[in-house]
């Protein structure tokens, strides 16, 4: 069994006690590698050279360029390694070996070359109109790097968030700590592997494994740390944000939702019915964005519902590592008795329980739960309020549009959600009015590194992605230059001197 290590001022290390812990894969409930199980002082000491690195600007120094010719370098050795990343992520989060070999692994890494590219392209001088009062000004804005900041990590998608966090802080001159979540760190602990081949300054990146408890609130508590990136639940946000307050470091928080997903009446059935639940049971329904409240219209109610319930039957749940699999396990055993709950609540809630709810036949093992279908929803009931983060889709019927639209911003979330119709500019109208930071038509998940994502309420702060979140790890300065030469003619200094 591989033994990971911490990733500190450029060199591999233990934790200071030597404790590990195994990580287990969810598909078959078996330890795959031991991880260092990092302790305050650990996360101290990576805190600390991610300062002094940052402080003695061998890095922030460098031109844009020279950053991105490093990175290309790290791009080039995790396309090396493709193949071996999407093996680890579906083992080790229990992502389909179907999704880690065609999404995971490859957009990930493609994610790390755009962001770079993009990131070394974009102005850091920003020219102001000139002034012309009280005389001749030039006024303009420079893009400077932030400082240490620090990436914390959720286990959906643990590749790709480490990409998300990493690149864009690197890119732009940053030092960072990065923090995966505890049940699945081996594909960043990968990520550093590549870092460190690629021979960037020691102290740029850092790796820290261990407890969130633990590690957490040193990252965001320490002032040597400038900046806190998270991606994770709404409630460990709102902890973040208040952790983070004391030493008013930016944060951009990538957080919870609870999408809906908008079915017309004139929608292609085909495309709508197969979108929804794309949109819902992708990885089991553990992705921020899904769309789990689906609102269909009371007129094609019936016969969108028998083909959804026809369609649901061609996913396939199995053994992760199983080409043909399309469904996995969910993360963990907690997050299966999380699942479970939420199934229980909605039946007891009112909801009708049309299929699933229940462990796939013949597997004994492994984290498993069958895509679930509920319908006679109320959108105020728990199961279609809160985030269950799990397979579990609300169907709710409505009878006029602009009803839907009212449920769908009726949340506290607003993250994603879609609208199916063949009326494209219809639907974009109706995108408009859904308060959430992204908006799929005739599709669902799809992201790309140029455009934006975030949310609105209590789904985020801050972007993430394209330029809107590549400039939120830069400070921005107003430099101001006077052009009037002549003493004299500052008569803004004599209300100061009387002379």
């Amino acid at each position: 069994m591989e033994r990971y290590q911490l990733f500190i001022d450029g060199r591999f290390c233990d934790a200071d006690t030597g404790e590990t812990r195994p990580t287990i894969n969810p598909g078959n409930e078996e330890p795959i590698a031991l991880v260092p199980v990092a302790t305050r002082n650990d996360t101290k000491r990576a805190i600390e050279a991610a300062r002094r690195s940052f402080d003695e600007g061998t890095w922030a120094g460098m031109s844009p360029k020279d950053r991105a010719a490093k990175l290309m370098k790290v791009f080039e050795i995790l396309k090396s390694k493709e193949s071996e990343i999407a093996e680890l992520e579906s083992k080790d989060g229990g992502s389909t070996i179907r999704k880690t070999t065609m999404m995971d692994a490859p957009v990930g890494i493609e994610h790390f070359k755009q962001l770079v590219e993009l990131g070394a392209a974009l102005p850091l001088y920003e020219p102001l109109p000139w002034v012309d009062f009280p005389f001749v000004s030039w006024n303009f804005v420079n893009r400077e790097p932030i400082g240490v900041c620090a990436g914390i990590i959720p286990w959906n998608f643990p590749f790709m968030m480490a990409v998300w966090k990493t690149a864009p802080a690197l890119i732009m001159g940053n030092s960072i700590v990065l923090k995966p979540a505890s049940d699945t760190p081996l594909t960043a602990l990968e990520l550093a592997k590549a870092i460190a081949e690629a021979d960037l300054p020691p102290g740029v990146f850092n790796i820290i494994t261990g407890s969130g408890s633990v590690v957490g609130p040193e990252l965001c508590t320490n002032p040597m740390v400038d900046k806190v990136a998270l991606t994770g639940s709404t409630e460990t946000g709102k902890n973040v944000m208040r952790m983070a307050a004391d030493t008013v470091k930016k944060v951009t928080l990538e957080l919870g939702g609870k999408s809906p997903t908008i079915v017309l009446e004139d929608a292609d059935l085909d495309l709508a019915v197969d979108g929804a639940l794309f949109g819902t049971f992708f990885h089991a329904g553990q992705v921020c964005e899904s769309g789990t409240r689906c609102f269909v219209p009371a007129s094609i109610y019936d016969k969108f519902m028998a083909q959804m319930l026809e369609r649901v039957g061609h996913i396939k749940i199995g053994d992760p590592q199983d080409f043909e699999t399309t469904m996995g396990p969910v993360v963990s055993k907690a997050q299966l008795n999380t699942v479970n709950g939420y199934i229980d609540l909605g039946q007891t809630e009112g909801a009708r329980m049309l299929c699933g709810g229940k462990r796939p036949a013949g597997m004994n093992k492994g984290f498993f739960i069958e895509p679930t279908i509920f319908d006679n929803v109320r959108n105020e009931m728990r199961i279609a309020q809160e985030e269950i983060f799990g397979p579990v889709l609300s169907v709710i019927r409505y009878n006029d549009v602009n009803e839907a639209i009212q449920m769908a911003n009726d949340s506290i979330y607003g993250l994603g959600g879609a609208v199916f119709s063949r009326n494209v500019p219809g639907a974009i109208d109706i995108a408009k009015r859904i308060r959430t930071g992204t908006v799929w038509i005739n599709d669902y998940h799809l992201l790309n590194a140029l455009a934006p994502f975030g949310g609105y309420k209590q789904s985020g702060v801050g972007r993430e992605l394209g330029p809107h979140g590549l400039l939120e790890y830069t400070q921005v300065k107003h430099i101001h230059v006077d052009l009037t030469a002549d003493r004299k003619k500052r008569f803004w200094y004599d209300y100061l001197f009387n002379d």
